[in-house]
């Protein structure tokens, strides 16, 4: 599949601490070698923000879509749609991937994704990781991939904001992140495998997010951290 276009959306609430490293790691990818020659976009929704997030995502040279919802759903179903409006998609054949403001995409993010693209898969769900400074991530990793096999490809069964990209086509064709306060990604995915479109679910390009246990969003990735903290806190009292 032809990519003319590139957009990276990133949802923020209130993250002008996190959201510069977020900021330059897609820069990064934006800029490696493997990535063709597309025109590439950056949209950061400020939602609900009282502090210099949209600040930052201009110092870094990002596009600012300004809502006040306090919803992942509509917000990045905002920032698609402005993406979608700015490359003229799906008219002009677009991908558009998803990530969020406390993580940090590695430099072949982009140029993965994109080979993905060209062997004709419409989407790709990617998986998350966690700091290696992090007493969770041995914990996190041993629930996380119980369903890894032994050998060959690991098919997972997670989908994350964070690591997500999506042909504009496929998006437009589905209805799009459906205004939900959790689970907006789940609702894509399932929509875009419902509809039939291909749907690769790899771990060949992982992304580092925060390990905070206190998210933006009640019913997010921090709450499911927190529940693996649970036990360590509860042995040290």
């Amino acid at each position: 599949m032809r990519i003319e276009a590139v957009a990276v959306v990133i949802p923020a609430c209130d993250e002008e601490a996190l959201l510069p490293a977020a900021l330059r790691a897609v820069r990064t990818a934006g800029a490696h070698p493997d990535l063709p020659p597309v025109r590439r976009l950056t949209v950061v929704v400020a939602d609900s923000c009282g502090d210099r997030t949209a600040r930052r995502a201009r110092e870094a040279g990002a596009a600012v879509v300004t809502v006040s919802c306090r919803n992942p759903g509509r917000a990045r179903a905002a920032g698609v749609a402005h993406a979608l409006l700015e490359l003229g998609a799906p008219a002009v054949p677009a991908w558009i991937a998803t990530t969020d403001a406390d993580s940090e995409v590695p430099p072949n993010w982009l140029a993965h994704q994109l080979a993905r693209a060209a062997q004709g898969w419409e989407a790709v769900v990617g998986t998350v990781s966690l700091p290696p400074t992090s007493s969770l991530t041995p914990v996190h990793q041993v629930g996380y991939e119980s369903s890894r096999p032994s050998q060959g490809a690991w098919d997972h069964p997670h989908v994350h904001g964070a690591n997500l990209g999506v042909t504009a086509d496929a998006y437009v064709s589905v209805g799009g992140f459906p205004p939900l306060g959790v689970g907006e990604d789940h609702a894509l995915v399932r929509a875009l495998r419902k509809a039939g479109h291909r749907v690769l679910a790899t771990d060949a390009c992982p992304v580092l997010t925060s390990a905070r246990l206190k998210g933006r969003a009640g019913g997010g990735f921090a709450d499911h951290l927190t529940q693996l903290a649970a036990p360590e806190e509860a042995s040290t009292c």
